[in-house]
């Protein structure tokens, strides 16, 4: 399958599936993420690695590039492709927005919007090393794998069990549970 074939089929089943929907916003502070595919050899997502600060309360964290929404943002989705362009340099004209996976709840009162994306990888990403460590392209397939390996298809873990290894790191939390929506809808819909 090529990758617009793949892309394609990626975003019809973000925009056909049913997502979480948001809690109620005199509670929760309203925060997003952008979940974003490459296609490089493989078809990849990107995630951030947390830098390793004394008192920094994600402090070592596997995330997705995202924050809180500020007044200037008219929306999450604009939120989302703000802190991208903040936290990785990655410009939203170089980023085809797929759609909303619905809402996902924080233990500190945070509702994150996670939207989905692809980046058609021109420019170069950038960041600051006192807030980031790296940057992880992690293979989709892989992820997916892992995803069936730990018998998650089907069924959402709780928060403990919830956890997706690759090589020194370990995605977990909310992460996590984005993470596990995301391969939910696109493996879980037909001709996805």
């Amino acid at each position: 399958m090529d990758q617009n074939d793949c892309i394609q089929k990626i975003q019809s089943a973000v925009l056909g599936a049913i997502h979480p929907s948001p809690p109620d916003p005199t509670i929760f502070q309203p925060t997003s993420v952008m979940a974003l595919f490459a296609f490089k050899d493989t078809q990849e997502l990107l995630f951030i690695q947390k830098a390793d600060v004394e008192g920094y309360p994600w402090r070592n964290q596997m995330a997705f590039p995202g924050g809180h929404m500020d007044e200037q943002d008219g929306s999450t989705r604009e939120t989302a492709l703000r802190e991208l362009e903040e936290e990785m340099g990655i410009s939203s004209q170089n980023v085809r927005v797929m759609g909303s996976l619905g809402h996902f709840q924080t233990i500190n009162n945070k509702d994150i919007e996670a939207f989905t994306g692809v980046w058609n990888t021109k420019g170069e990403i950038t960041f600051d090393p006192t807030e980031i460590s790296r940057v992880l392209s992690i293979p989709f397939d892989y992820l997916t794998q892992v995803h069936r390996e730990k018998g998650y298809a089907g069924r959402l873990p709780n928060i403990v069990e919830l956890t997706y290894p690759y090589e020194d790191v370990v995605i977990w939390g909310v992460t996590a549970k984005i993470l596990h929506h995301l391969i939910e809808v696109v493996t879980l819909t037909p001709n996805a």
